[in-house]
């Protein structure tokens, strides 16, 4: 499971990878990052909207302030095990999370409209004011993928690698499964690399030579733009 962070700030800069340009890039980190200590883990992303996507819509237009909330599990939950409630905002290009453990039944209820998800606190205010605002959120899109996570020793420079995005928009339950539509071609990866400063040089020079160039994507977006056009098609 992933350390108890609750509160961050940092640039987050994502790209697509092929199969190719993943064990490039993977061998060439040798020597500058490590791999964390979690190996591969599987993760799970419930996400809440409301009943018209206001979120989801809002955000695909880029717009230069976006905000998300979501349910991450560290592999398949359970109904008594610790789960994170976090609230993703990104303004100008500099993303800050709020997050708080909680477990399945408190979120439930917490979106019923009645109690909170931790103890009294600034992160439990403003996770709370998010609900209160937009007064009806309710399961929306499940994301799951298998990531890789590497840590420059020393630095504050962190990056992940995800291994088979995938989705699905029934069975919305942390508990279910760890199964899904795919989100990218078989093969292919998506890396963030998150950083508080400037991006180290040695790391540009590694993304450059392998042709990896900077991508806008969102994992909910794309879910949300796939479920468009096969909606689309059946229509």
């Amino acid at each position: 499971m992933a350390g108890p962070i609750v509160v961050m700030k940092r640039y987050e800069r994502k790209y697509l990878l092929s199969a190719e340009q993943t064990e490039y890039l993977v061998k060439s980190l040798e020597g500058h990052m490590k791999l964390d200590q979690y190996g591969r883990t599987s993760i799970a992303s419930l996400y809440y909207d409301t009943p018209n996507y206001q979120l989801i819509r809002a955000s695909v237009e880029k717009p230069p302030f976006k905000e998300k909330i979501r349910l991450r599990s560290y592999g398949l939950a359970t109904r008594e095990s610790p789960v994170f409630l976090e609230l993703k905002r990104k303004a100008y290009g500099i993303v800050y999370k709020r997050r708080v453990p909680t477990t399945i039944p408190l979120v439930e209820k917490f979106f019923a409209g009645s109690g909170d998800i931790c103890a009294p606190g600034q992160i439990n205010r403003e996770i709370t004011y998010f609900r209160d605002y937009y007064q009806t959120l309710v399961p929306a899109c499940l994301i799951i993928y298998d990531r890789e996570a590497y840590f420059e020793p020393g630095g504050d420079l962190r990056l992940t690698i995800d291994y088979h995005p995938r989705y699905r928009t029934d069975h919305l339950d942390l508990t279910y499964s760890m199964e899904g539509l795919p989100l990218r071609p078989p093969g292919h990866t998506i890396l963030e690399v998150k950083v508080q400063e400037a991006m180290p040089l040695w790391l540009t020079h590694i993304l450059d030579a392998g042709q990896i160039y900077k991508n806008s994507f969102s994992k909910y977006g794309e879910a949300f733009r796939q479920q468009l056009l096969s909606a689309q098609r059946a229509g």
